[in-house]
């Protein structure tokens, strides 16, 4: 043991600034540097490179399984947990819509919604994974030990605006290729002729890229509860190794 102890004493004075020892050993710092090198070197224990890495594995897992599920068709319109529905803002234009008799137009534009998620949500994976490089070891660790959704959460919080910016650009095209624009147009055109209503003119891009980016969220976090939970999601031995409970 006092062998031990003394190859760790020796390792950990290699890594200190060599002015240390110009005056008073740092002991804070020198009981910091033996406790890293002992994680590290522990049987069983996990080291800083396969926590990040395995964290990375994980959301880089339900990302792919997320897009893919989400690009299928009807992968958003047909799942009642992340279906786009008429903007909000408009609802008083949907209602009177309907009354005026365009129910079948007024559902047509809600299913190009979604197909506009649905075909943005083909190219969505790269953007994620690009997003999740950029981990930081408190980061990981701070994920390892948080809630059954703080990856997905961390990845909420620190990349949405980075990942709006790149998938603004995704979700214009789809929409273009999917016609909303040429759907919506006569609606609010009927709509906006109405005496006395406040005229409509919502921004489809900025809300479809705003409710694809939250669908893909909400799927990716439900994977990342399964990975955490599930023995059998976790498709690789670093996955079994920093998620086991």
């Amino acid at each position: 043991m006092k062998k031990i102890l003394l190859v760790l004493f020796i390792a950990a004075t290699q890594l200190l600034p060599a002015q240390i020892f110009k005056g008073i050993i740092n002991k804070d710092s020198l009981a910091k540097k033996v406790k890293t090198i002992t994680n590290v070197i522990t049987p069983g224990k996990l080291t800083n490179e396969e926590v990040i890495k395995g964290l990375k594995e994980a959301l880089s897992v339900g990302t792919n399984s997320s897009t893919q599920l989400a690009s299928k068709l009807d992968g958003f319109y047909k799942n009642k947990d992340i279906f786009i529905p008429w903007p909000q803002e408009a609802k008083d234009m949907k209602a009177k819509l309907v009354k005026m008799g365009f129910t079948k137009k007024v559902d047509e534009f809600e299913m190009s919604l979604n197909r506009a998620a649905e075909e943005a949500a083909l190219k969505a994976a790269p953007v994620f994974l690009n997003a999740i490089t950029n981990m930081s070891l408190q980061d990981g660790f701070a994920i390892l030990k948080g809630t059954d959704t703080a990856g997905t959460n961390y990845l909420r919080k620190s990349t949405y605006a980075s990942l709006r910016s790149q998938f603004s650009p995704i979700v214009k095209d789809a929409i273009a290729k999917v016609n909303v624009t040429a759907l919506w147009n006569p609606l609010v055109t009927t709509y906006n002729k109405i005496p006395l209503v406040k005229k409509q003119n919502p921004d489809l891009e900025a809300y479809v890229t705003d409710k694809t980016i939250n669908g893909l969220m909400l799927l990716i976090s439900k994977e990342e509860i399964n990975i955490r939970n599930n023995a059998s999601a976790r498709v690789s031995d670093l996955l079994k190794k920093v998620f086991a409970k």
